[in-house]
């Protein structure tokens, strides 16, 4: 691992560090924000995920969550969202919704993005690997949040690995990836057109064949231009009222898709991780 940068904040250290990626076969960028604490403590840790078109740095700088981290001592991880690098495949026509900087958490199996669109494993497994032995961070305390595409990750990981994320939310996740032009691109485009396969990585899908959460918080902005067609909340709604899966759905009036939604109520949700991550 590489540092890359570091600086101080809120008393804490906010730092931006590389490394060779064995999953996907690049070089990898992250962000880290470790709180004040005691030598030697160990600490939560909350991921978070980013959206179409980012990387690390989006949340890092606008995301606002260094005050609310430090007083709640907990360490935040923004992975990027694609590899990146010479050779990597893109879209074809270079859109923004696929390749480069839209990874959607998954393990491509189709080619050309099969040899290094592996964020699925690079997350779940090598990442924190990674963070567990270079970070002051507690492994048996992780939640699991992010936006959009992120929020996508977020939920189908957290409903996946529910016994390792004590807490998970999201900020207008794509939560029916099957069911909108976003999703089937890429789901689609990254495993292939047998539709059996991308149910694990459908957060109404899992929620459907049995997945399920002590509890769920999702914010989405009323005034998001991507609400009708792409992020579709109603559906994710339904799916936990069938199910029994307790859901807290706060539909935001006039807050957009951007950061300054996310902002807004970034520090409740960390709030809310530290709750559950106390325990």
């Amino acid at each position: 691992m590489k540092t890359v940068s570091t600086v101080r904040s809120h008393g804490g250290v906010q730092g931006g560090y590389s490394h060779p990626s064995r999953e996907t076969g690049t070089e990898m960028t992250f962000s880290v924000f470790v709180p004040p604490h005691a030598e030697g403590a160990a600490l939560p840790v909350v991921w978070y995920l980013s959206g179409l078109t980012c990387t690390h740095a989006n949340v890092t700088e606008k995301g606002e969550f260094r005050a609310a981290c430090a007083e709640l001592g907990l360490i935040l991880v923004a992975p990027d969202t694609s590899p990146r690098g010479e050779g990597v495949a893109d879209d074809a026509q270079g859109a923004y919704d696929f390749g480069l900087g839209a990874g959607f958490y998954v393990d491509a199996m189709q080619p050309p993005f099969a040899p290094h669109y592996r964020m699925w494993s690079y997350v779940t497994e090598e990442l924190p690997a990674l963070v567990a032995d270079q970070f002051p961070a507690d492994p048996a305390r992780q939640s699991i949040m992010g936006h959009s595409m992120g929020g996508h990750g977020a939920l189908t990981i957290g409903l996946t690995f529910a016994d390792r994320y004590r807490a998970v939310s999201a900020f207008a996740p794509i939560v029916a990836p099957s069911q909108v032009p976003w999703g089937q691109k890429a789901l689609g485009g990254y495993l292939g057109v047998d539709r059996s396969g991308w149910r694990r990585h459908d957060a109404v899908a899992l929620i459907e064949d049995g997945a399920r959460l002590p509890d769920l918080l999702v914010d989405q902005g009323d005034a998001d231009p991507f609400l009708a067609e792409q992020l579709r909340p109603e559906l994710l709604a339904e799916a936990c009222r069938s199910a029994g899966q307790p859901l807290t759905l706060r539909m935001q009036p006039g807050y957009d898709h951007s950061y300054y939604f996310i902002s807004t109520f970034m520090g409740e949700h960390l709030r809310w991780h530290a709750e559950r991550l106390a325990v």
